[in-house]
């Protein structure tokens, strides 16, 4: 992560509420703007936090045009972090990288939060349920799973949110429903059931962890629980025609044409290359990550939005 000279002040803009706020990293990202937005809904003071050269961005100018505080900050200075910090009721983080975000950025971010006598903190996971997977099995995981170890050694109340997968990435980013085609594509069993979680139903369900004075260390949530013969179902619901299960192969054939993707295709500084997309695939088609119990209840008033309206919405 670029730095920026230490002796920048921080520049915000005063929130339009009094409640101590709640401090949110990454909020110029897809994710922390839904995050801002639901916490305002519920009437939060936000403060978002923007590196110098997001501060000026259409992400930031739409912080502010909802009443959120925008501060700018340097990750990489302690007293940047801690004044940012100061005063507030938690620091949600929406960081998205690799080891220099998820591990080091976020571990200053933590370190301020403790700093600033912060009570809560919810780090950026947002996934499936890292916890119950091997090591070496999925890279952005492993990251978080070590994260994870640092923020449980600290004296701070932690949360993650687990969500299984976005169930945006369904129309076009995981290739697994395939409009063209017209086919439903998966390695295994076509019965294992997968979770899935609308990146609006994810979002507005940490706004309510980050409200609550005393949520778990863990709250697992799915939209919609769903098999690869659901999916099929509902692409028909959601399209009125007929889709037909592709099973490409076992899922031990499946790790070898990941270890090959990525022995060719490398991309290590990706955040998202292709092999990363495939070992999260990979875990959800095993069942190890399936996340039980599911605290969709917790929070009464949220919609949980179902697959077939997500793929009818990308219906022309």
């Amino acid at each position: 992560m670029p730095s920026t000279p230490a002796a920048q002040p921080i520049i915000s803009e005063q929130s339009t509420s009094d409640s101590a706020p709640v401090v949110l990293a990454g909020a110029t990202g897809a994710l922390g703007l839904l995050i801002a937005h639901h916490l305002r809904q519920r009437g939060a003071a936000v403060r978002a936090l923007a590196r110098p050269e997001t501060r000026n961005s259409a992400e930031a100018t739409s912080l502010r045009v909802q009443g959120a505080e925008v501060v700018t900050v340097d990750y990489n200075n302690p007293a940047d972090l801690a004044r940012a910090c100061a005063g507030a009721a938690c620091v949600v983080s929406a960081l998205s990288g690799l080891r220099e975000v998820i591990v080091d950025a976020q571990t200053r971010l933590l370190e301020a939060a403790v700093a600033a006598g912060v009570p809560r903190f919810i780090p950026s996971d947002f996934c499936i349920d890292y916890t119950k997977l091997p090591e070496g099995s999925n890279r952005n995981l492993d990251l978080r799973r070590e994260f994870s170890r640092r923020l449980d050694q600290a004296p701070i109340q932690a949360t993650s949110i687990l969500n299984g997968m976005f169930t945006d990435l369904l129309k076009g980013t995981a290739p697994v429903v395939l409009p063209g085609p017209r086919r439903v594509v998966y390695w295994g069993s076509a019965d294992q059931p997968l979770d899935f979680t609308t990146m609006v139903n994810t979002a507005e369900f940490t706004a309510a962890a980050a409200l609550d004075p005393a949520p778990p260390r863990f709250l697992r949530v799915a939209g919609e629980v769903a098999s690869i013969r659901d999916l099929q179902r509902a692409a028909e619901a959601a399209t009125g025609k007929a889709f037909k299960l592709f099973r490409v192969g076992s899922l031990k054939t499946f790790g070898k044409v990941i270890k090959l993707t990525k022995a060719l295709m490398p991309a290590n500084d990706d955040v998202f290359p292709p092999w990363q997309g495939m070992q999260y695939l990979h875990n959800m088609f095993t069942g190890l990550p399936k996340l039980a119990p599911l605290d969709n209840e917790r929070y009464p008033g949220i919609r949980w939005t179902p697959v077939r309206e997500v793929l009818g919405a990308s219906r022309q």
